[in-house]
């Protein structure tokens, strides 16, 4: 298999209000059984509560470039102790990248942008940040759901009664992203929080997987015996799938201290 970026990680970070998580994670890109570039961008810092996956626009100039601006920008950050303090830092990183993408891609006539998912996490809190297609996944008590929400065009089409979900499959409009990073010059991150509990397991992952694998499938794997175990199979599925897309996935699994 082509993998050309792997990374684990495991830890236990202090508590916050006299609780805390241990935690494993395991992130995993594939450039895919077509694409000659990954514009996949991947980041494990695990040590600092912070998980990101970030997929450059195939449509659009140096799509790597993009996702691989954010992820290098977000390794570099300070880390806060307080989790509010923390999502403004991430925040602030992440449209910084989206204006400096705008700016560059007015100089020189091109678009050049990227869909973001993150997760972070202080002591029994969790916060959840993206913006496009890329998506955030939680399996709890062996049930999976998508905390994310993708900003598509059929998704828009969902919302307004336009089109049900079964029609959604195969549209179109099905890989029309309506926000990214790097896009447009005001970037706006949609983000949710909540609270951690033993035994979550939580996946991030570019539109590369969902193209192949469906949620009832990826919720049969999330339940696997580790993160590494997890990553691979995903990914090994896609592959065997066609993987007509770059594909990078990233599962953390939590438990308390």
């Amino acid at each position: 298999m082509d993998i050309s970026e792997l990374e684990t990680s495991a830890g236990q970070p202090a508590p916050v209000n006299g609780k805390s998580f241990s935690w494993n994670s395991t992130a995993l890109t594939d450039v895919g059984r077509v694409r000659k570039l990954n514009e996949d961008s991947v980041l494990d810092r695990g040590e600092d509560g912070l998980w990101v996956v970030a997929d450059g626009m195939g449509g659009h100039s140096a799509g790597d470039l993009a996702s691989q601006l954010i992820v290098n920008s977000l390794s570099k950050l300070k880390s806060e102790d307080n989790l509010a303090e923390f999502v403004d830092v991430v925040e602030s990183a992440v449209v910084g990248v989206n204006a400096r993408l705008f700016e560059v891609a007015n100089a020189h006539n091109q678009t050049s942008g990227s869909t973001v998912v993150l997760l972070l996490t202080r002591g029994p809190f969790a916060v959840a940040m993206w913006a496009g297609d890329s998506r955030l996944y939680r399996l709890r008590e062996d049930t999976i759901e998508q905390l994310s929400s993708d900003h598509t065009q059929v998704e828009l089409y969902i919302e307004k009664g336009l089109l049900d979900r079964s029609e959604a499959e195969g549209h179109p409009s099905g890989n029309m992203v309506t926000r990214a990073v790097g896009v447009t010059n005001n970037l706006l991150l949609e983000m949710d929080l909540f609270e951690l509990r033993k035994g979550d397991r939580f996946l991030l992952c570019s539109d590369g997987l969902d193209k192949h694998v469906r949620d009832p499938e990826i919720e049969e794997i999330m339940r696997g015996e580790s993160t590494d175990a997890i990553t691979r199979n995903l990914v090994d599925l896609t592959l065997e799938r066609g993987a007509t897309d770059n594909v990078t996935v990233c599962v953390i699994e939590f438990n308390e201290s």
